[in-house]
């Protein structure tokens, strides 16, 4: 079955607001958001390859060397569906952008052999 990369993605602006609130409405957005994620893990976890992975703050390295970097990303799973469109419907309404303050989920084929 086809696999894809779903990359949660995160504007800074909309993370320093939720950073800014109060640490009681921040709890209760967390409890609220982690309770209604591991439902639709429950309800999708025929297609789901991995756990979610949630990341931190953006090291780039390039021929420039090492710096400090930001990027929209939050996190990633990688999940198998019929076809990109099956993919995106396994997302709609998902947590991280109906409580959560996230921004978006991207989807994107995984287009080498995972067996590689």
């Amino acid at each position: 079955m086809p696999r894809f990369v779903a990359i949660y993605t995160m504007k800074a602006e909309d993370r320093a607001a939720f950073h800014a609130k109060p640490r009681s409405e921040r709890d209760a957005i967390d409890q609220a958001g982690l309770k209604a994620w591991e439902a639709w893990r429950a309800r999708n976890a025929a297609s789901l390859v991995g756990a979610d992975v949630m990341v931190g703050r953006t090291k780039r390295v390039s021929r420039s060397g090492i710096s400090d970097a930001h990027n929209e990303v939050a996190g990633f799973v990688i999940v198998e569906a019929a076809d990109l469109g099956a993919a995106a419907n396994l997302f709609q309404d998902h947590p991280h952008f109906t409580i959560f303050p996230g921004d978006g989920i991207d989807l994107m084929p995984v287009v080498s052999d995972p067996k590689d």
